[in-house]
Order: structure tokens, then sequence, then C-alpha cells
């Protein structure tokens, strides 16, 4: 307890903030985690008056109550120690990982970074026991998330989206997809609505999750945001009928500049569609969405056909309230969610089963969906106008002339900045 002793008996290492007062949280936080190391330390010591010998570290953060902190766990030259009454403490998210990976050890996946993993995060000395109380702890809490009943409030908005990561089913392994559905509640929070694991991303399975969500008491969703899947698509307009659907506006643009033929007119294509939605005045999108469509036409066809297609669809953000336009045209929250999903189930690469999967899912939501809940989304009166159906006009303009002029003046700028080979710049 040496350096809790210094730095209680010293005041210069105390955390300060600029104004000079001690910073209690910083401070709880060293302490924090200098006891926690020090136990450790002992407890090495301890494990190695048997004539073992210590090894260094290995390092490794862990998520309290009083903010992050950095435990340094002794290395041993024979066998390996490791902190077995910390692990309950582990974020939910990093149990998971910690019940995969014992999984696949338990099953005897044997490669290298398996056993490497293993060993890094100390799994290889935890009993079937530890591993079954932990599967156990998180089972109940991603449970409790996927059936808690969601009637409390209304949900206008909704987004889903699918990502598809491998794991072991029957024997072989296959990608499965993770379909979620996340929602803004008349409150203005968000909120994980739903999360399932299902072998394809078709009409019967969008179908079955979204029903789902019905039970559990999700109404009066005024807009669904997603991707173009076709399945997808069919199931919203049967399960939440009278919704409007709102076509992702980042996929839109990929699919349009995906028929473009060659990298330059890729580049045109999606040089003028970002110039279409970086404007916030409808009347002025709507215009330059149609003038767009109408210069793309002349270069690539296909990206042309795609974009006269989606039109209502990709446009129908515009019929909301203006202050949630940004997060509505797009399915951004999914997508970031998605990229959590992956980075912390990276290293286990295939799941040993669709249980742990869900099991890896739902820890990471679990945590995302607390951290919403302290972070409003939009406003208690900007919701109300929506459910309403009152729109909200954008700021007055700082343009000169029509919407179409400007839109046609935006139009020629960006043709002039993104010149298809073989063609004049306007």
């Amino acid at each position: 307890m040496d350096t809790i002793h210094e730095m209680t008996a010293d005041a210069a290492l105390m955390p300060r903030f600029d104004d000079g007062m001690v910073n209690m949280t910083e401070l709880i936080r060293v302490m924090a985690e200098s006891l926690v190391n020090e136990i450790m330390d002992a407890q090495a010591d301890e494990a190695c008056e048997a004539g073992n010998q210590r090894n260094g570290y290995r390092e490794r953060k862990l998520a309290t109550s009083v903010g992050t902190i950095n435990l340094r766990i002794p290395k041993l030259r024979a066998g390996s120690y490791f902190p077995e009454d910390l692990i309950e403490r582990y974020s939910r998210a990093d149990r998971a990982v910690v019940a995969a990976v014992s999984e696949m050890v338990t099953n005897g996946v044997s490669t290298r970074k398996v056993k490497r993993v293993a060993q890094s995060m100390g799994i290889d000395r935890m009993s079937a026991s530890q591993v079954s109380r932990m599967c156990s702890s998180l089972d109940e809490s991603v449970a409790d998330l996927r059936e808690r009943d969601l009637s409390d409030v209304s949900y206008p908005y909704v987004w889903l989206d699918a990502t598809y990561i491998k794991c072991r089913d029957a024997g072989r392994v296959q990608s499965t997809a993770l379909v979620t559905a996340i929602g803004a509640g008349s409150g203005g929070y968000r909120r994980l609505l739903g999360l399932d694991a299902i072998d394809t991303e078709s009409y019967d399975g969008w179908r079955s999750f979204l029903l789902s969500l019905r039970a559990r008491g999700v109404d009066g969703v005024i807009c669904v945001t997603s991707d173009a899947h076709e399945g997808l698509k069919r199931a919203i307009q049967e399960v939440f009928p009278g919704a409007a659907w709102q076509r992702c506006v980042v996929h839109l643009m990929r699919n349009a500049a995906g028929n473009a033929p060659t990298r330059q007119k890729r580049g045109a294509v999606l040089g003028i569609l970002k110039a279409v939605f970086a404007e916030r005045d409808p009347e002025l999108v709507r215009e330059l969405y149609q003038l767009a469509t109408e210069r793309i036409a002349g270069f690539c066809p296909k990206a042309a056909e795609v974009l006269e297609e989606a039109e209502a669809d990709a446009l129908a953000y515009l019929d909301f309230p203006y202050e949630h336009h940004v997060r509505l045209r797009t399915n951004n929250v999914q997508e970031r969610a998605n990229r959590e999903l992956k980075r912390r189930s990276r290293v286990v690469q295939v799941f040993p089963s669709r249980k742990s999967l869900i099991r890896m899912m739902g820890a990471v939501f679990s945590e995302m969906d607390e951290d919403w809940a302290g972070r409003r989304w939009f406003s208690d009166d900007s919701i109300g106008r929506a459910v309403e159906g009152a729109k909200v006009n954008a700021p007055e303009h700082a343009y000169e002339g029509t919407a179409a002029e400007h839109a046609a003046r935006i139009i020629a700028l960006v043709v002039a900045d993104n010149p298809v080979p073989g063609r004049k710049a306007a």
C-alpha cells in the first residue's frame, strides 16, 4: 500500500483541476488502480513462496464506476496467475469474449490464435464452474434486454439493419445475419428495441423479427430507416402500415455509384450526390436531386435509373421536422453499433455457437443502451411535432433567387469540379 500512503502524504501528487482544486474522481480512480495492482502483486508473491518466480506483467483495462483503471496482472514462470475475484467486474462485452473463447477452448478448437488469446486473458486458469456462472449472468442480462416490455412509450422513428458474423452451427461454419432495431422514443431518447440472429436476411426472417417488436409494444412508428433490401422493405410495409420508409442515403449513393463503369464516373456520381445531401433547405434539396439525376443520366444512365426510382424514398426525411433530418436520412446509428460489435468480437473470429454470438451481441448492445439512456437525441417538443404531423420549415435561405436557380448554380460548379472523361464540363 506504499503508493497510496505516498500520495495521501504528499499533496503535490494529488490530481488537480486547472484552478488548483483536488480532482476527487481522478484521485479515487488512481487510488483504486494502485490498490488493485498492489493486491495482485501480493497474491502473486504468495504464489511464489513454494519456489515459483515472477515473469513480468500483462496489461489489461477494467471499466469501473470511478473510471477505467489499468491492471498490471503478474505473470509467473510456472503456471499462471489470474485474479479470479476480478473477473465478475469485467464489462459485459469483455465477459462475453471471455465466455466465447472459453467455449472454443472447451470444444477443442485448437488454433494458435485461440490459445494465445486464452493465455493473454488468463482463461486457461478459469474453471468450468466460473465460466458457467459468467455465462448464466450474461444470458439473464441479454434475455432481459431482448424480452423487455416496450409499451411504456411510443417509438416514432425506427432504424433497422443487419450485419454478418461467422459462427458454428450444426457442426459447420456459416455467416449468420445479426438483425437489430434501434428506436427513438417519444421522450427523445434512443433505445435498443430488439436483436436476433437469423439464417438469411429474407422477408420471412425480417417479418418474424418485426412482429416480435410489435408483440413487445413497439407502436406509433411513423418512419423507418433502412437499406433497400426488398424483403425488409416488404416486411416494414406489412408490420408498420402507414409508416414512411426512408432509404438510407449513404447506401443509395453507394448503389448509384456502383452502376458507374469507370472510377472517374463513380467519382462524379458521388461528388454530385454529396452536393445534393449537403444542403439542408428542403425545397433546394428536391430541386438538386432532380437536376442531379438529369446530369448523371448524361454519362451513366443506370445510376440515374436507380436515383429516379428511389426519389420518393430517398427524400422521405424532408417531410419530418427539420431538426431530425440529419439523423433520420441515414442508418449511421446502426452502422456505428455494428462497427463496435465487430471490433469487440474480432478476437473471436468464428463464434463457437449461435448462443455465444447472441450473448456477445447482447452484451455490446446492453452497454450502448445504458449509455444512450443518459443522452437525449431529440427534444420533447420536436418529437411531439413529428408525432402530430407538423413540419418545421428550414431557416430562411441565404441564397439569391429561387431554389431552382440556386440548384442549377450548385450542380454546374460540382460538375466542373468532377469532370467526366469525354464530356465537357457545364
